[in-house]
């Protein structure tokens, strides 16, 4: 009698410079990005310094490359949430609202990624910088291109105050904690704020 033994197949293991950015990603949001070193990224990534110097030419590109990835995701959640609504810009931005309320009250949630690390990151020099000045900006264009498009009178100031209550609804988040702080009502105030610029 012959005995087949199973093959289980293991998942592919990750490069190195996978590992680290998959930690980075993991501990720069949790803790901090000031809080963590190399040092504790290469050791909970399985590598060493060498390595990682191997993969990243100092801990500020690591950063930037961080918060690029952040955009990207960002950027792809943000297009497939207004997709379901296209040529409704009011629908659009309430979706956005309803759905950011959903991930700012998830109790992983430390707020938003490139916004905490405007906070860390001060010098205009630093790579990271411009990845968020850059994500910024476009958030901003974004809420004014909607605004523009509900018809408001003063299209600059309504996307302008939409952002002001995106940007703080993700903080808040940071000292309220739970899923009952001000973030809970940001989508309801995001209703006011259109019905105030369009009625």
């Amino acid at each position: 009698m012959v005995v087949r033994k199973e093959v289980i197949s293991q998942p592919p293991k990750l490069r190195v410079h996978d590992r680290i950015m998959q930690t980075a990603r993991d501990l720069f949001y949790r803790r901090g990005i000031r809080a963590v070193g190399v040092d504790t990224i290469a050791c909970e990534a399985g590598t060493n310094k060498m390595s990682f110097y191997r993969c990243f030419a100092s801990k500020d590109a690591l950063v930037a490359e961080y918060l690029r990835g952040q955009e990207h995701e960002a950027w792809k959640w943000w297009d497939e949430t207004v997709a379901a609504h296209s040529g409704d810009a009011r629908a659009q931005i309430e979706s956005l609202f309803d759905a950011q309320r959903r991930k700012a009250c998830a109790v992983e949630s430390r707020g938003c990624a490139l916004a905490n690390a405007a906070v860390e990151i001060a010098e205009p020099s630093h790579p990271a910088r411009a990845v968020v000045e850059g994500f910024k900006a476009e958030l901003r264009r974004r809420f004014r291109e909607l605004a523009h498009a509900t018809g408001a009178r003063d299209a600059d100031a309504l996307g302008d105050s939409l952002m002001l209550l995106w940007e703080g609804s993700y903080f808040t988040k940071l000292t309220f904690g739970g899923d009952h702080g001000p973030a809970e009502n940001a989508a309801k105030a995001a209703r006011a704020l259109v019905g105030a610029h369009t009625a």
